[in-house]
């Protein structure tokens, strides 16, 4: 994700219930600067289970408790994905990832089901849009972060096709060779511009998932340079980036052998670099 990342709206995606949030709701979540108080205000008391329970949603919202750890869904490519404290919550730029997949897959000729590799999965968004797809998708998922991985199991098919652990190290040895697209959402945030990102995301969500070192492209040329090798002949790379990197991202693909391609979404404000191996 980018340093000046901006949390989308899940309001806008789920109609909110026909009840009287009361105004002290509404008033105490705009002063504490919720743009779309009146839209978070009825989120909230669908999600609570009495009065004394939508007060403390409401608190911990005041406080800055992020609401998509509130109500333990966020709404990703039309789908509630189960999210939690100490995760990072997924944003509709990566929906750009699942597109870029869906189109690369979409060009099999293969009559095999696909091997798809989620590299640094949080809790595994684009895996589980992808799964929801018509066809076969054999889905493998991976991060570093354990509680990103209890999410990632509860939103995926096969929760033992989840693993923890350093990128590529903890797959299974058999799929060296097999993949045919690796996508990845791997941190990008330069280091020093974390303590420029919103609060929302800068104090509780995992600085693992954000820190991408000194210039931001660290973790991801650790992905590319260990992508091929696990990557069929003519298999892909899909990985998130910021418009500015975009380049930088390009060219450490290009030096591992991919042909590339830079894909801009300004509705989602999302930009993604695709990579193919020679076939």
């Amino acid at each position: 994700m980018t340093a000046d990342d901006r949390r989308e709206d899940p309001r806008k995606v789920v109609d909110p219930p026909c009840v009287d949030v009361g105004v002290d709701v509404v008033g105490r979540l705009r002063a504490a600067g919720c743009v779309f108080a009146e839209d978070e205000a009825a989120l909230l008391v669908e999600a609570a289970a009495s009065p004394s329970e939508l007060a403390e949603l409401v608190a911990r919202r005041v406080e800055g408790t992020p609401l998509e750890h509130l109500l333990g869904w966020v709404d990703f490519c039309g789908r509630r994905v189960a999210v939690g404290a100490g995760v990072f919550v997924p944003r509709r730029r990566t929906e750009l990832l699942v597109r870029e997949a869906r189109r690369l897959l979409g060009a099999r000729l293969a009559p095999t089901s696909a091997v798809v590799v989620e590299m640094c999965c949080g809790v595994a968004a684009i895996g589980a849009a992808l799964l929801a797809d018509p066809g076969e998708v054999d889905l493998f998922a991976v991060d570093v972060d354990p509680v990103a991985v209890a999410w990632a199991r509860r939103n995926v098919a096969v929760p033992q096709h989840v693993y923890q652990g350093d990128l590529f190290a903890p797959l299974p040895p058999d799929l060296r060779g097999r993949v045919d697209v690796v996508v990845a959402n791997a941190p990008y945030v330069p280091t020093e511009a974390i303590a420029l990102m919103p609060p929302e995301a800068r104090l509780y969500e995992p600085a693992v998932a954000l820190d991408g070192g000194s210039d931001g492209l660290e973790v991801q040329r650790r992905v590319i340079v260990q992508a091929p090798h696990w990557l069929r002949p003519g298999g892909h790379l899909v990985i998130e980036t910021s418009e500015r990197q975009a380049s930088g991202t390009a060219a450490a693909m290009a030096a591992q052998g991919f042909t590339t391609r830079i894909v801009r979404d300004d509705d989602l404000d999302g930009t993604a670099v695709t990579g193919t191996l020679p076939g």
